[in-house]
């Protein structure tokens, strides 16, 4: 696309109301578009649609018309969610209008340089820690994306001394055209959201596009332990800059010494101990010598996986100028965020863990790992085409009783079965998704005894039961406080 003020009297659809799409049809009005914004949703549960009609907008709710976009549509701007199967979208490929989501036309606004952060796993941790990071150096971060406020919110109002902090999926990626952030961190790749981009390989393509237009002077943060997105460095524009947890780098962050990689069957060190004897080194280039930023045992996130979180974090604070003795005492201090592996509560010797937010295989297995008690798994949500196989391993290993729940409760019983498993509870659906909760809860406290941990941390998306994951973990939270 163009620069949202090249769009004078030009017509914009926007297809998709809810906060990210008023922002980015407010900014076209104001610019002098002539926009249309357009929802499934009727107008009763489109609240947004008011106020944009009082600025004068067009707002048609309940349907999609079929003329809604006309050979003389300059720009779709869909929410990110929509598939690119709905008839809008489909109509505008068919006469060549092009599609973008918000975060293109956020790079466009904004005077204040990106840092954006895509992964499969691990995106909301790292996005939280950078603000925090930056915010104690002194460099005035502003977090939004796909948490906090929607992009063009922010764009318009970041000054060029600031800096945005941006989570930014493969849906909001795969809708980008000249999209360049200075800083961009890809932290893993896993299989997941095959149902939207149809297989792997669109997945990942749509991830690469966050590096598609950096410059010599911009700086990819990729993960060297992911083979997929180590291949990614060697068609880096500009700076390469990875983290490590494994492999001790020339150019970097990494742990000194690295972690020793577990194998299948081999008895999971305890978090603590294992962090205890390391260090976070930096090094800023092959001619200079490493630096230690701090002692692992102190980040106040556990395990493997927010070790490694925390190092891209720490990259990106680094190659946007931070100082490194401003990022220690907040990397201390810092203990996650909400939904991902929150500690709930403990009742009767068990302990309870809210992560809600694992809504893929890959990142239920990282949160087991980091885990040292014997685990009563919650598990289950949106069937999205996976069979799960990939978590027979961790389940032989690490599970003691599973409690499945969703469209993938089946699925997750015959994987258990796979790895012996012998626990078992499938949760059949109740006249509600809270008292469905309410009875997995209800089964993985009998399950457990004192001194386990009962997890939810379901390897699925929420939307077969739950509006999001964050009500799924919030209900789960109120079934546990109200045993």
């Amino acid at each position: 696309m163009n620069h949202p003020s090249q769009y004078i009297n030009k017509k914009i659809v926007v297809l998709g109301l809810a906060r990210s799409g008023v922002s980015v049809a407010k900014l076209f009005h104001q610019l002098g578009a002539i926009v249309t914004v357009n929802d499934r949703k009727t107008r009763e549960q489109s609240p947004e649609a008011a106020e944009l009609e009082a600025l004068g907008i067009e707002v048609i709710c309940g349907y999609h018309p079929d003329d809604l976009v006309q050979a003389d549509t300059a720009l779709l701007v869909k929410n990110p969610g929509i598939p690119y199967s709905a008839p809008p979208i489909v109509r505008a490929q068919q006469l060549n209008v092009e599609i973008i989501t918000e975060v293109e036309v956020a790079y466009w606004v904004s005077q204040a340089p990106i840092i954006g952060i895509t992964g499969s796993n691990g995106k909301t941790t790292t996005t939280t820690l950078i603000g925090k990071l930056l915010e104690a150096a002194r460099l005035q971060p502003v977090v939004g994306g796909n948490i906090g406020l929607p992009l063009c919110e922010i764009a318009r109002e970041v000054t060029k001394d600031q800096w945005i902090v941006a989570e930014l999926s493969s849906f909001q990626l795969k809708g980008t055209a000249k999209f360049a952030p200075k800083i961009a961190l890809i932290l893993n790749i896993a299989e997941t959201h095959l149902d939207y981009h149809g297989d792997l390989q669109d997945y990942i393509r749509s991830k690469a596009k966050i590096l598609d237009n950096q410059n010599k002077d911009d700086v990819a943060i990729l993960n060297w332990d992911d083979p997929v997105t180590r291949e990614m460095i060697t068609h880096c524009r500009g700076i390469s800059f990875p983290f490590s947890i494994y492999e001790t780098l020339e150019q970097g962050v990494y742990v000194d010494p690295p972690y020793e990689p577990i194998q299948a069957g081999e008895p999971l060190p305890d978090a603590a101990e294992e962090a205890a004897a390391r260090h976070i080194m930096y090094r800023m280039s092959s001619d200079v010598e490493p630096k230690s930023l701090m002692p692992l045992h102190m980040l106040g996130i556990p395990g493997r996986h927010n070790a490694a979180n925390a190092l891209a974090a720490i990259a990106a604070c680094l190659m946007a100028g931070a100082a490194p003795e401003a990022l220690v005492k907040p990397l201390e201090h810092f203990r996650g965020v909400e939904h991902r592996l929150e500690f709930v509560s403990e009742a009767n010797g068990i302990t309870f863990y809210n992560d809600s937010k694992a809504t893929n295989a890959t990142a239920t297995i990282m949160s087991i790992r980091s885990l040292s008690a014997p685990i009563v798994l919650i598990a289950g949500g949106l069937d999205r085409g996976s069979d799960y196989a990939e978590l027979e391993p961790i389940f032989r290993d690490r599970v003691k009783g599973l409690v499945a729940l969703g469209e993938t409760r089946s699925k997750l019983e015959a994987v258990a079965s796979q790895a012996g498993l012998e626990e078992v509870r499938l949760v059949e659906p109740k006249a509600s998704a809270e008292e469905t909760l309410d009875e997995a809860v209800k089964l993985a406290a009998q399950l457990a005894v004192e001194g386990d941990i009962v997890l939810l941390s379901p390897a699925c998306a929420s939307w077969d039961m739950f509006s999001s994951y964050e009500q799924r973990g919030s209900m789960f939270k109120k079934s546990v406080h109200t045993l």
